[in-house]
């Protein structure tokens, strides 16, 4: 027999949304923020980016094998700023959607984090999965 669900009241709450930066920090196609934060309560890392105009943020995971994916601290995207590459197998994925375009992700899609940009600030929304790795 199931458990029987718990009432909402006492269900997690994720916690309120998370300024990452003001929105001007990240600039068209450049450089992503990257940001420690808990999956699941072990520690990891985040980057969000700003492609087409749009900020998008995923974990740092890619999805081949569980490694960080930046070549160079903040930079993720191939040298033609179309995709963001796995610097260790060189998978590629979609900036927009986080699915996988090339390599050995398959049919994989990067983990999204839910970013919004108000009032020129870009803010992150935690998740039941994904939290702040440290509290204010």
């Amino acid at each position: 027999m199931a458990e029987p669900l718990q009432p909402p009241s006492l269900m997690p709450v994720p916690s309120e949304r998370r300024r990452l930066c003001a929105a001007a920090e990240l600039i068209e196609k450049g450089q992503a923020l990257v940001f420690d934060v808990l999956q699941y309560r072990e520690p990891t890392r985040a980057f969000a980016l700003r492609f087409e105009g749009r900020v998008v943020a995923y974990l740092n995971r890619c999805v081949h094998v569980p490694a960080e994916m930046d070549w160079q601290p903040g930079e993720f995207l191939d040298s033609g700023r179309e995709f963001i590459l796995c610097s260790i197998h060189g998978a590629a994925y979609d900036p927009l959607n986080g699915r996988c375009v090339a390599g050995p992700c398959g049919r994989g899609k990067l983990t999204e984090l839910r970013v919004e940009e108000e009032a020129g600030e870009v803010y992150w929304y935690p998740s039941r999965d994904v939290q702040p790795a440290f509290e204010d």
